[in-house]
């Protein structure tokens, strides 16, 4: 018998393979830059000379540093409307799809994070975020609450549009139980 939250998510399920995406790429705010390559490796002592130098190729785990767009510009309003403790940013890059069918839940969290690097980021490259297709949705009952796993995934892209990496992140959009229940 399946309970009326997880009824809920079966529109969801069923929309597995679909991308979620705007049509075409969503670029990152910033081209890859050696200052910016610099600094990066430098707080890690990573001391690999792939990454120095005006040749230097970006460091693999650095790439969302390059793909994400600006979180806020001149003239935007206020991204952070709460002065609540522990308040989130009112918009972000990294908050998740909610699309529409999707069943309105008061709580997720990022679950899962994985990356196939298919070629190299350079000193120059602009990156941009391709795609969001919802490759998984499985309705759950768990210890903090009711909702979803989902997993996602999308391509990171250069400015000659070739693919650099694709990522797959999952999320658990919940629900949590009330006060003192499970």
């Amino acid at each position: 018998m399946t309970d009326d939250w997880s009824a809920a998510w079966q529109p969801m399920v069923g929309r597995v393979g679909e991308d979620f995406a705007a049509p075409g790429i969503r670029w990152g705010a910033d081209v890859v830059e050696a200052g910016a390559v610099r600094r990066y490796v430098e707080v890690l002592e990573f001391d690999c000379p792939l990454h120095a130098g005006l040749d230097a190729v970006a460091p693999s785990t650095s790439l969302s540093t390059w793909m994400l767009p600006a979180m806020w510009a001149a003239g935007d309003p206020p991204i952070f409307t709460s002065e609540e403790r522990d308040a989130e940013p009112e918009r972000s890059p990294i908050k998740g799809t909610r699309p529409d069918g999707m069943p309105l839940t008061s709580a997720y969290m990022a679950t899962d994070y994985e990356v196939d690097y298919l070629r190299p980021v350079r000193i120059g490259d602009r990156l941009g975020r391709s795609g969001n297709r919802l490759i998984r949705c499985e309705p759950k009952a768990t210890r903090i609450g009711r909702g979803a796993f989902t997993t996602w995934e999308y391509a990171v892209v250069n400015q000659r549009e070739e693919v650099v990496a694709r990522c797959r992140f999952g999320m658990y959009y919940y629900d949590p139980h009330p006060e003192g229940a499970r």
